[in-house]
């Protein structure tokens, strides 16, 4: 079986492919060009409510009506949770670069920058006072320790009790099933909750050639469902590929065919 390993470095994306027992390769190639997490280039598939509730708000962004003093708490907080490769941190990402583009302010908390999450809390009170949105975005919550857990429960009490404040959450269960304190697990059903769903092999040929498409590269017929039945068939591993297909591709200046994959995907 083909093992690949992507992680994102600004711009970069190391690559490793491996096959038992060969010696794995590696290499950095610049995505720098891979267009950012939107709701525009997010497939759906089964996740239509979702994706309708947060193209209400984002809408609401645009047109300025996130100013209301009338601001109902499920239009300004939202979770969802599913199976790793469901989507669930593009959205995070698009909701974000949606708040960006508004012109809100947006703070992005995850497990691994615990720093942010103490600069939240400093100005957590002067947010709350603000008339101006401002967007919070939580993703892995179910990877928080215990000191983080504390840190959101304490924001989200503030966010229930502004006008303003949107908050967006991710993560892998449902608030009951997920391994925290109960009083969290509450509060975090206080606002709308979906499930994101995997996409079945149709919906992934889809979205992968929209994603292709969007980098303007072109993909042989036999390329994905070669990938889908030979590779990893998770969502992000499936995306970073492509990201990898197109750097190689203008780095050897080939077009991308089977043959073009088999070579990228060739152990040493």
């Amino acid at each position: 079986m083909v093992y690949l390993y992507a992680k994102r470095l600004v711009s970069k994306v190391n690559l490793v492919v491996m096959n038992t027992p060969s010696l794995p390769k590696q290499f950095a190639l610049d995505i720098s060009h891979s267009p950012k997490a939107s709701l525009e280039n997010y497939l759906p598939g089964k996740d239509l409510a979702l994706i309708s509730a947060l193209q209400d708000i984002e809408r609401s962004w645009k047109r300025g009506d996130a100013q209301s003093s009338e601001n109902p708490l499920n239009q300004r907080w939202i979770y969802w949770w599913g199976p790793e490769g469901s989507g669930r941190s593009h959205l995070i990402n698009a909701v974000g670069n949606a708040a960006d583009y508004a012109g809100l302010e947006h703070i992005a908390l995850t497990p691994f920058e615990p720093t942010s999450w103490v600069r939240l809390e400093e100005k957590m009170g002067t947010i709350s006072e603000s008339t101006t949105p401002s967007v919070i975005t939580v993703d892995d919550v179910d990877r928080l320790d215990d000191r983080l857990v504390g840190s959101l429960f304490r924001i989200l009490n503030v966010v229930q009790a502004s006008k303003a404040i949107h908050i967006f959450m991710a993560g892998k269960a449902s608030p009951a099933n997920l391994k925290l304190r109960e009083d969290l697990r509450t509060r975090l059903g206080w606002g709308l909750i979906f499930q994101t769903q995997l996409l079945d092999d149709d919906e992934k040929i889809q979205a992968l050639e929209e994603a292709a498409k969007a980098r303007g590269l072109v993909l042989s017929p036999d390329v994905l469902p070669w990938l889908l039945s030979r590779f990893y068939r998770d969502m992000p591993s499936l995306m970073a590929l492509i990201d990898a297909l197109d750097a190689y591709s203008l780095e050897t200046k080939r077009a991308v065919t089977l043959p073009l994959v088999r070579e990228l995907l060739q152990p040493k």
